[in-house]
């Protein structure tokens, strides 16, 4: 895993407010995208969704239960507090009056204190033709603004389609699409549901959801990391 510190986190907010998502690239070696993969048979998940099922699109994804695996455990407190102050920004730009703690943890209790204490991380698994439906993660009433996945399969050699596609409505306006080009191991940080956007009078806010396009061949896996908790 690169030092999280090292990543030049300027670039990642100016990306964001451009774009709604910034691509951290190499956040993982291919050798601890392989050991995350191999997690997913193993029995430390605390439930499997099956998406035909429910409309969500084809494939399945597991969250994981606490304790959380050591290296995404790590991933998800070390990069929470690098995203804070964007997302503190954020919220002050739209008239939001939620702020974010420095700290994973005491967000967490925020979370639990209000019953959100289902751990979200959480890793998805496609196979040929199966494609992930444009949606928000939400889960409660305790939402942070961003999120993080991480591509555990290379493009090209482990799976053909599956691209990260984002979709941006702005007020009157149709959808923007945007697909996110990721190699294995590389990170997109992205918005969870809203973001400002500095119009010509004021600031607006503009929705965002997320998905996975159709797989044309092989098979992909990806490591999700939510920073809030469920109910």
């Amino acid at each position: 895993m690169i030092r999280i510190e090292a990543i030049t986190w300027d670039e990642v907010y100016r990306d964001l407010d451009a774009e709604g998502y910034a691509i951290i690239r190499g956040v993982l070696t291919s050798e601890e995208c392989d050991e995350i993969r191999g997690l997913y048979e193993k029995k430390i998940f605390r439930s499997n969704v099956v998406m035909e099922r429910h409309g969500f699109g084809r494939g399945e994804y597991r969250y994981f239960s606490y304790p959380l695996p050591e290296l995404i455990a790590t991933l998800r407190t070390s990069v929470y507090p690098h995203l804070v102050p964007i997302a503190n920004r954020w919220n002050e730009a739209m008239g939001i009056n939620v702020r974010y703690p420095t700290e994973h943890a005491e967000f967490i209790d925020r979370c639990h204190r209000a019953g959100q204490d289902k751990p979200t991380p959480l890793l998805l698994k496609y196979g040929a033709d199966d494609y992930n439906c444009l949606h928000q993660d939400l889960y409660g009433e305790h939402v942070f603004p961003l999120q993080l996945a991480i591509l555990l399969s290379e493009p090209d050699r482990d799976f053909t389609g599956g691209e990260f596609v984002l979709t941006e409505q702005r007020p009157r306006m149709q959808s923007r699409p945007m697909v996110v080009p990721l190699l294995k191991g590389d990170g997109v940080v992205f918005a969870v549901r809203n973001r400002p956007v500095q119009g010509k009078k004021s600031v607006y806010r503009v929705n965002l959801r997320h998905g996975v396009s159709r797989l044309r061949s092989g098979s992909r896996h990806t490591l999700g990391i939510i920073f809030h908790d469920a109910q």
